[in-house]
């Protein structure tokens, strides 16, 4: 397959090209991963609260522009620029305060107390330590907040960044090495690869030190393995399928508002958009004709409009994958209770809010990301089944429980398969800058957001200080008949239950120091 030597970024709500790019080359890929390399050593030896310092100025540029940069992200991914300020400029702005006041702290050397007795002598500790390059794949239904969120971290850990954007949006991957040039980050400590698949393998094959990859199972399976085989660990966010109980004593007019926002914002487009809905039958009716109702009052149109609640999907094959779950329903009983066609009059690639009931566990809207507007309501016997149901898929990402009861929602919580869950809310965790996102099962490994994720920017190093370096240790060669016995003396006084036979080891360890023996 031939390599793009130009990317074009399209408005979806036209079909418009608005930018074009120069495409990445494979050995341009390699060239940038040496230049990385080359930097990193300085910016790693830095100061974390000098690094610290660059987000400062990251922040206050990130403020300043907001509205330009919200409008970029509109303009090429199709979202209300309502959601590109929220869930893109803000998440970032906020990322790069998070990180500025807490960095330092989550990076400093950590003790590590010994409770034997046998390394008393010792005073231990962990040293965090930059990776050295790590290479970021991002996709393009959050082109801005996604790859911020994961270099904000890697850069103030550290290590020098290398992105590989996805080839619809690299316009908003463009912004994000711009706005830290501006911060006064040094140069080549953040490298920018646009380019398509290609590009991607390009970037695992010049061997970085660690990936971090967020897009589909069947890529991230992909690079996974190249990874392996070169040794290099990674962090793979993969999607998901989440799952939304409703129970009967839920309050059904705030539980159908989050279903529409949370499967319909970004057009659907959501590695943790409502994709399941499990509702007890009790309710289900009633919580089915809040969803028609709301889903049918949404207005579509350009994110440019400030009245537009829902734009355009990303492109016209992204619809075509929707379209054929649906058929797949249908074609199994279920019913299209609204939605479910493109809408051509509107221009570029719009497709309806649509809602599908009576579906089974058998269908492809059930089981397949969908990554479109489209919420699927399966009504339930009890919280038994839903749980049941729930935990009955390949992925794991997220998942919410809607219930008056805060504390059996918590309980109900505890029992599902996922890596965050949310009572009485949906997805909006993501912007919580403390809590850590990262899935089970399919939806990939590892976590990014929070301490964790700047944790896994970093190597561990234990690093053991011993306070009387003249002393011969016991456990070194000399060993003979009493110095076995004095060993498991040693054992039976620290570990021997019950206390009669600690304090036989006590006096046999004793008695072997009268005798001389190195314990």
């Amino acid at each position: 397959m031939p390599v793009a030597t130009k990317l074009a970024s399209i408005d979806p709500a036209t079909g418009e090209v608005i930018a074009e790019f120069e495409a990445a080359k494979p050995a341009g890929v390699r060239a940038a991963v040496e230049r990385a390399r080359r930097a990193q050593p300085k910016w790693g030896a830095t100061p974390v609260k000098q690094r610290c310092r660059v987000l400062g100025q990251l922040a206050e540029i990130l403020f300043r522009r907001r509205h330009e940069i919200a409008e970029i992200i509109t303009r090429e991914a199709g979202k209300p620029k309502m959601e590109a300020l929220m869930a893109e400029v803000m998440v970032a702005l906020d990322t790069a305060e998070y990180y500025r006041r807490r960095a330092a702290r989550f990076l400093r050397d950590e003790r590590v107390p010994h409770h034997n007795l046998a390394v008393k002598s010792k005073r231990g500790y962990l040293r965090h330590e930059p990776w050295g390059v790590v290479g970021i794949i991002s996709p393009w239904n959050f082109p801005f907040s996604i790859p911020m969120t994961q270099v904000i971290p890697a850069l103030v850990a550290g290590n020098a960044v290398v992105v590989k954007p996805s080839e619809f949006t690299p316009w908003s991957a463009m912004l994000v090495a711009e706005l830290f040039a501006e911060a006064g980050l040094p140069e080549s400590l953040l490298e920018i690869v646009p380019g398509d698949g290609i590009i991607g393998a390009a970037l695992v094959e010049a061997g970085p030190d660690k990936i971090v990859f967020t897009g589909s199972v069947r890529t991230g399976r992909q690079v996974l393995e190249a990874a392996s085989k070169r040794m290099i660990p990674c962090v793979l966010e993969l999607g998901g399928k989440d799952a939304m109980l409703v129970l009967a004593d839920a309050d059904l007019e705030i539980a159908s508002s989050a279903a529409v926002w949370g499967g319909f914002t970004n057009c659907g487009q959501a590695c943790l958009s409502v994709e399941r809905l499990y509702v007890e039958k009790q309710v289900a009716d009633r919580f089915i004709a809040l969803c028609v109702a709301k889903a049918k009052r949404l207005r579509l149109g350009s994110g440019l409009d400030p009245d537009a609640e829902m734009g355009p999907m990303i492109r016209p094959r992204q619809i075509e994958i929707v379209e054929e779950q649906l058929r797949d329903a249908v074609k199994r009983g279920a019913k299209i209770a609204c939605g479910g066609k493109r809408r051509p009059d509107l221009g570029g690639y719009f497709f309806e809010p649509t809602v599908v009931v009576d579906v089974d566990h058998g269908m492809k809207v059930m089981q397949e990301e969908t990554f479109g507007p489209v919420l699927a309501i399966q009504a339930v016997e009890d919280v038994e089944e839903a749980v049941e149901r729930a935990n009955d898929s390949s992925f794991g990402l997220a998942a919410s429980v809607w219930t008056r009861n805060s504390r059996r929602g918590e309980e109900v919580a505890r029992r599902l398969v996922a890596g965050a869950v949310m009572v009485n809310d949906v997805a909006s965790y993501y912007g919580i800058c403390e809590a850590p996102h990262g899935g089970r099962r399919n939806s990939g490994m590892g976590r990014t957001h929070s301490r964790l994720g700047l944790l896994e920017m970093v190597q561990v190093k234990y690093i053991d200080v011993e306070r009387l370096p003249g002393v011969h240790k016991a456990w070194w060669y000399g060993y003979s008949r009493a110095l076995l016995d004095a060993a498991d003396a040693f054992l039976q006084m620290v570990f021997a239950r019950p206390w009669g036979m600690r304090v036989r080891g006590i006096r046999g360890s004793l008695r072997a120091m009268f005798r001389g023996d190195r314990i």
